[in-house]
């Protein structure tokens, strides 16, 4: 093994994807598959098994290039232009949301949660991995509110059947609180969050989407935040989104 198991500071040992994401790699789950794609290597040696330990003293590389632990933690709310991908890289050449921080931010910051491509509105970015995994985890119970806008009038019961509870392809989707705010505009907060779920269910009724905005976070709304435009969460912002989540 790569590893010295014979650690002197047993505080300063932790799992490889842990270090990771106290490195401001990706989030501890993101981190087990760079780590399962044998992209990491430990003191020169591919390592792939997700139990293997590091500390401080280990060289630890993600795709040949060396991470270490980042001191200063950042928590930071970007409203997501529309066309913009949550992931670190796009093999596409498509445009990448944490490109929009990069000139005000030297840290490794990831995306807490995603967005899809067409989608727009809040999304944190963090390199904490502690609090992104205890955010992101369905067992948090974290709201995240919408807006959508359709091309054309919604069916009137849309609303009542997405909080019942909608079931499409063998998958269960159902929101905590919808509201049709006119005919062409839905209020939706959900508390899981699967992928592209109010766009699934949109579709179920052929009813196509024009627009759809996160707007708010748990406690935390966009404000006056304009596409593109993002700002430090405060302390007390980051406490009280960690007390919301129920896990």
């Amino acid at each position: 093994m790569p590893v010295n198991n014979s650690k002197e500071k047993k505080e300063d040992v932790m799992r490889l994807q842990q270090y990771m994401a106290k490195c401001g790699v990706a989030s501890r789950r993101a981190s087990e598959a760079i780590i399962c794609a044998g992209r990491v290597t430990v003191n020169g040696t591919v390592v792939t098994e997700l139990g293997t330990k590091v500390d401080v003293q280990d060289k630890v590389c993600v795709d040949e290039k060396e991470i270490h632990l980042e001191e200063k933690k950042c928590y930071v709310l970007l409203n997501k232009p529309s066309g913009y991908v949550c992931s670190a890289s796009d093999e596409k050449g498509r445009p990448v949301a944490a490109d929009l921080l990069k000139e005000a931010y030297s840290e490794r910051l990831y995306n807490v949660g995603r967005l899809d491509m067409f989608s727009s509105g809040l999304i944190i970015f963090t390199n904490d991995g502690d609090f992104a995994a205890k955010l992101s985890h369905p067992s948090a119970e974290l709201e995240k509110e919408y807006i959508v806008d359709t091309s054309l009038p919604m069916p009137r019961f849309l609303a009542d059947d997405f909080m019942d509870g909608i079931r499409i392809d063998g998958v269960f989707y159902r929101c905590k609180d919808a509201r049709e705010l006119n005919s062409h505009r839905m209020r939706i907060v959900l508390v899981e969050g699967k992928n592209r779920e109010i766009r699934r269910v949109f579709e179920k009724y052929e009813v196509g989407i024009k627009s759809l905005m996160r707007i708010r976070i748990g406690c935390v709304g966009v404000g006056e935040l304009q596409f593109g435009q993002f700002r430090d969460l405060t302390q007390d912002e980051v406490k009280a989104l960690l007390r919301l989540c129920k896990n």
